[in-house]
C-alpha cells in the first residue's frame, strides 16, 4: 500500500464486547464517523475475525466469559498475522494494576467505562494516525533499503569492472613486457650462439694441434738431450713440464665452458618462446630447466650469501599441449616467489643457526591421469598465513615492500593456468613450514577459454 492509498484508506475496526448495548453503541458511533466496523461478543470470535480479515484497530473489552481480554490480546500478539494490530482495552476496572497488565500484554491504550464518545473517537483516531504514520515510515524505509541495495549493487559492479579493467591492463602491460623480453632474449641467444659455435668448433683442432706440438717438443728432448744454453734458459723460464700438464687441462675447461654457454643459449631460446601464440606439444621439463637456468644467479647469490638447493623429482610425462611461453612465465613467477621467500627468511634471521635446514626448492612433476599432469613447486621458507593465502592470486596484492613487487606475478599466473589452459593453481601452506604452489593442467588443450566460475568449489578471492 503506497502513501496515497494510506491517506484514502477507510479504517477497519473490530469491536469486541460481551455486552450487546456497549457493542451496539460503539459500532454505531464509529460507523457514523465513516469507519468500517465489525462487532463480536467473545474472545474466540474475535480471534477468528482478526485472523480471517485483519482489522486496522481492535477495541477489546477485558471482562468477558471463557476468555478475557488479556488472554485474547496475548493470542493476537503471539500470531504473526495479527501481532501488529493495535489493541485499545475497554474496561470498568480502573485500578492501576489492571492498566499496567493491559499494557504488559501488548495493549496500546486503555479506556475506562463508562466512556465518553468524544474520548473514544479521539483515542481511536490517535492510534489510527500512529498506525498510518508507522506504515508510511515502514514503506519509506523499505524504499530506502531498496534504493541502498541498488546503489550498493551498482557500486559493487563498478568496483568489479574497475578491478577487471585494472587486471586486463596489467595483463596487457605484462604480456607486452614479456613479449619484448622474449625478443631481446632470442636476439641475445642468437648473437651468443654464433661466436660460441666458432669457439666450440675450433676447440677440437686446437686440441689436436696442441698435442702435436707437445709430442714434437718431447721428440726434440729425446733426440737432443743437451740443448744450447739459450734453449735451456728458455725451458727453465717457461717450465715446460708444468705447461705440458696444464695446457690440456686449460683446453678441457674451455670445452666445459663452451658447453655451458651452449646450454644457456638453448635455455634462452626455449624461454624466449614467450610471444608464441600457438598451442604446441612441448616437454614441460624443458620449460622448467630453462627457467632454472635463467635463475641460476639467484639460486647461488653470493652477495646475499644464499645458496638454494634445488631438488627435482620428475616423473616420465608425455608432451603437454599448451602455450609454452606462457607456462614458462608461470614457472618464472612461482620460482621467483619461492626464492624471494627463502632469501627473506635468510635475511630476517638475526643469528646464523647451523641447525637450520638448507634453503631448498623441490620441483615435483606427476602424471595424475591419462589426461592431466601436475607440477608442484615447494619451498621450505617461512610459509604463508591463511589470510594471505585467501588473497594471494588477487591482482596488485603483494606483501613485499614498495618498489619490490607489483602484485601481478601470481595473478597473471592464475589467469594463464586457469583461464588459458583450463587448469588449476592452488597455494598450500602452513606458517613456518614452507609453501607449495600446485599447478595442474590438462595434457590436451580444448582450445576453449575457461573462467574461474567453471570449476566446482570455486570461491572468489
Amino acid at each position: 500500500m503506497n502513501s496515497l492509498q494510506l491517506e484514502s484508506h477507510v479504517a477497519n475496526i473490530l469491536v469486541v464486547d460481551d455486552t450487546p448495548d456497549n457493542l451496539r453503541l460503539l459500532s454505531t458511533m464509529l460507523r457514523d464517523k465513516g469507519y468500517k466496523v465489525r462487532g463480536v461478543i467473545n474472545g474466540q470470535m474475535a480471534l477468528k475475525a482478526a485472523r480471517s480479515t485483519p482489522p486496522d484497530l481492535i477495541l477489546l473489552d477485558i471482562s468477558m466469559p471463557q476468555m478475557n481480554g488479556y488472554e485474547v490480546c496475548q493470542h493476537l500478539k503471539a500470531d504473526a498475522r495479527t501481532s501488529g494490530i493495535p489493541v485499545i482495552f475497554l474496561s470498568a476496572l480502573d485500578r492501576v494494576l489492571d492498566k499496567v497488565k493491559a499494557f504488559a500484554v501488548g495493549g496500546v491504550d486503555y479506556i475506562t467505562k463508562p466512556f465518553h464518545l468524544e474520548e473514544v473517537l479521539a483515542r481511536v483516531e490517535n492510534q489510527l494516525t500512529i498506525q498510518r504514520l508507522q506504515k508510511k515510515l515502514h514503506e519509506q524505509n523499505a524504499r530506502l533499503r531498496e534504493s541502498e541495495a541498488k546503489e550498493r549493487k551498482k557500486s559493487q559492479q563498478l568496483e568489479l569492472a574497475l578491478q577487471q579493467l585494472q587486471h586486463t591492463q596489467a595483463q596487457l602491460i605484462q604480456s607486452e613486457k614479456m613479449s619484448s623480453l622474449g625478443n631481446v632474449v632470442a636476439g641475445v641467444a642468437h648473437e651468443i650462439n654464433n661466436p660460441i659455435s666458432f669457439i666450440k668448433g675450433n676447440l677440437s683442432p686446437v686440441t689436436e694441434y696442441t698435442q702435436d706440438l707437445l709430442r714434437l717438443v718431447q721428440l726434440y728432448e729425446e733426440d737432443f738431450p743437451n740443448p744450447t744454453a739459450a734453449i735451456q734458459e728458455q725451458l727453465e723460464a717457461m717450465d715446460l713440464t708444468f705447461l705440458s700438464n696444464d695446457l690440456p687441462k686449460l683446453i678441457a675447461s674451455m670445452r666445459i665452458g663452451a658447453d655451458r654457454i651452449e646450454e644457456i643459449v638453448r635455455s634462452l631460446r626455449n624461454f624466449s618462446r614467450l610471444d608464441e601464440s600457438e598451442l604446441k606439444a612441448v616437454d614441460i621439463h624443458e620449460g622448467l630447466e630453462s627457467t632454472l637456468m635463467i635463475l641460476q644467479h639467484r639460486l647461488k647469490d653470493e652477495a646475499a650469501q644464499t645458496i638454494i638447493k634445488v631438488v627435482k623429482e620428475y616423473e616420465d610425462l608425455p608432451k603437454i599441449e599448451c602455450y609454452a611461453g606462457q607456462m614458462n612465465q608461470v614457472f618464472m613467477n612461482v620460482l621467483t616467489n619461492a626464492i624471494d621467500a627463502l632469501q627473506s627468511q635468510k635475511s630476517s634471521a638475526n643469528d646464523v643457526d647451523d641447525s637450520s635446514p638448507i634453503p631448498t626448492i623441490t620441483i615435483c612433476t606427476k602424471l595424475l591421469s591419462e589426461c592431466q599432469v601436475g607440477i608442484y613447486i615447494t619451498d621450505n621458507g617461512p610459509g604463508i598465513t591463511e589470510d594471505i593465502q585467501q588473497r594471494i592470486f588477487e591482482p596488485f596484492f603483494t606483501t613485499k615492500k614498495v618498489g619490490q613487487g607489483k602484485g601481478l606475478g601470481l595473478s597473471i599466473s592464475y589467469a594463464i593456468v586457469v583461464e588459458n589452459h583450463g587448469g588449476q593453481l592452488r597455494c598450500l601452506s602452513i606458517p613456518d613450514r614452507g609453501a607449495t604452489l600446485e599447478i595442474e593442467i590438462p595434457i590436451h588443450h580444448s582450445k576453449k577459454r575457461f573462467y574461474k566460475e567453471d570449476f566446482v568449489g570455486y570461491k572468489p578471492h
